[in-house]
C-alpha cells in the first residue's frame, strides 16, 4: 500500500507530533508499506528530498514562517503529485495546509485519515492567536471530509470542542512509542554522568519548552517542596533553547528558575537511549500541561514503562495514563499548591514495587499502532 502522510513539522524538528509521525512512518515501512511524508522545510539546511529508515521524506521550502506554523508556496504542485501516487492520505492535524489536501484528495477520489492530536491554544499576541483561529477553522473543514479521524483518547475526542460534531468518525488509537523495555540498571550510571546524586529526589521534565506545558507552576511548587524534600531538583530532558514561537516564554521562565541555581538543571535533547535512562532516573515524571494543546503525552507512557510514576495534570486525554494504571497522582490545572501536594505524597511512598500491567504498555509499541493503522487504511482502500 502506498501511504502519504502530511506534517507541518518532521524530523529531525521534535514535538509529540512530529515524533509521532516520524514512528508512525518507520512503523508502517518496516510492515512493508511504500511511505512519503510531505512537510516543511523549515530548516534551509535541511534536504529538500532524503531516505529515513525506509520510507521517503519530501520537504517543501518554506516562503513565511506564520506564528508557529509556516507558509509553503510550492505546498499544492507537490500535495498534488503524491496524492495521486497514494492509496492513501493521512493528514496530522494540527496543519495549516490541511485543507489543501483535503480537497486534493476529494478530487482525486482517495481516503483521507485525520490523526487528530490535540486543539490549537494559541498563546502570546493577536496574531498568534487569529492565526491558530483560522488554522482550526480550516482545519473544521478537513475534519469533515476525511472518512476516519484517530485520536489518542476517546476521553480528549469527548471534549475538545473541535472534535465532538465528528465523534461517529473518531477512532482511538494509542500513540505509539518507539522503547518500552526496562533500564533500572542503567539509572544509576546515568545519574552519575550528569551529576545527580544518589541522595536526589529527580523530578524529572521531558519535551520541547513550550508555554501549554505550565513549566511556571513547577517552579512555584519547588520551594513547598523543599519544606519536606530540601534535596528535590527539577531536571529537563529535551529542546530547551530555540523552540520556535517559545522565545518569549522561555525567557519568562528562565527569569522564574535563576534564582534556583543547579536544583533546575536543563540536559538538553537526549538520544532515543538515554532518553529511556533518563525516566529510569527520575523518582518521578512532572507533566503540569495547562489546556488542550496538550492531548496525551507520549513521555507518560515511556516514563510508567520505566516503573517511574506521573503527577500529571487533570485535563482530558493527559489524566489516562495515571488512571488506567495507578500510579502516580492527577492534580488540578493551574494549581501550584496542589502540584507540590501531588509530588511530595509520590515522593513519600518511595520507589517501592511499580509495574504496569504488559497489556496497557503493549498497546504503544510502535508495530502495534502501524498494524492498528494498516487495519484502517486497508478498511478504506
Amino acid at each position: 500500500m502506498k501511504v502519504l502522510i502530511t506534517s507541518t513539522y518532521f524530523h529531525p524538528y521534535s514535538s509529540g507530533l512530529s515524533v509521532y509521525a516520524l514512528r508512525l512512518a518507520r512503523g508502517l515501512a518496516e510492515l512493508g508499506h511504500e511511505v512519503c511524508v510531505l512537510t516543511s522545510q523549515y530548516d534551509p539546511k535541511l534536504a529538500p528530498e532524503e531516505t529515513l529508515a525506509g520510507f521517503r521524506v519530501v520537504r517543501v521550502k518554506v516562503g513565511m514562517k506564520l506564528s508557529k506554523g509556516v507558509l509553503m508556496p510550492g505546498f499544492h504542485t507537490q500535495a498534488k503529485k503524491w496524492i495521486a501516487w497514494a492509496d492513501v492520505v493521512n493528514v496530522h492535524m494540527p496543519q495549516f495546509e490541511s485543507v489543501v489536501i483535503a480537497r486534493l484528495a476529494k478530487r482525486a477520489k482517495k481516503p483521507l485519515v485525520v490523526t487528530y492530536h490535540c486543539d490549537l491554544v494559541m498563546s502570546g499576541g493577536w496574531f498568534s492567536r487569529l492565526a491558530g483561529w483560522v488554522t482550526t477553522q480550516l482545519g473544521k473543514w478537513t475534519l469533515k471530509q476525511a472518512q476516519v479521524i484517530v485520536q489518542n483518547t476517546l476521553d480528549y475526542a469527548e471534549n475538545s470542542a473541535v472534535l465532538k460534531p465528528y465523534l461517529e468518525k473518531v477512532v482511538e488509537v494509542p500513540t505509539p512509542v518507539d522503547s518500552l523495555d526496562p533500564v533500572p540498571e542503567e539509572a544509576k550510571s546515568f545519574r552519575l554522568r550528569f551529576g545527580l546524586m544518589e541522595s536526589d529526589k529527580v523530578l524529572g521534565l521531558a519535551g520541547r519548552v513550550a508555554s501549554e506545558k505550565g513549566y511556571e507552576y513547577l517552579a512555584q511548587a519547588l520551594p513547598l517542596v523543599w519544606q519536606k524534600y530540601p534535596s528535590a531538583r527539577v531536571v529537563h530532558a529535551g529542546s530547551w533553547k530555540g523552540v520556535i514561537g517559545e522565545e518569549t516564554y522561555l525567557a519568562k521562565v528562565e527569569q522564574m528558575i535563576q534564582r534556583f541555581g543547579d536544583k533546575w538543571k536543563s540536559l538538553g535533547f537526549l538520544s532515543d537511549e538515554d532518553f529511556m535512562r533518563f525516566f529510569a532516573a527520575c523518582d518521578l515524571l512532572v507533566f503540569s500541561s495547562l489546556n488542550a494543546t496538550e492531548s496525551f503525552g507520549i513521555v507518560q507512557i515511556e516514563a510508567l514503562s520505566q516503573g517511574t510514576p506521573v503527577v500529571a495534570s487533570d485535563l482530558p486525554g493527559v489524566r489516562q495514563p495515571v488512571l488506567r494504571t495507578g500510579i502516580g497522582r492527577i492534580v488540578p490545572v493551574r494549581d501550584a499548591e496542589s502540584l507540590a501536594e501531588g509530588i511530595i505524597s509520590v515522593l513519600e511512598e518511595g520507589p517501592g514495587a511499580r509495574k504496569v500491567p504488559e497489556a496497557y504498555l503493549g498497546q504503544f509499541e510502535q508495530k502495534k499502532v502501524a498494524e492498528r493503522y494498516q487495519e484502517i487504511y486497508s478498511s478504506m482502500v
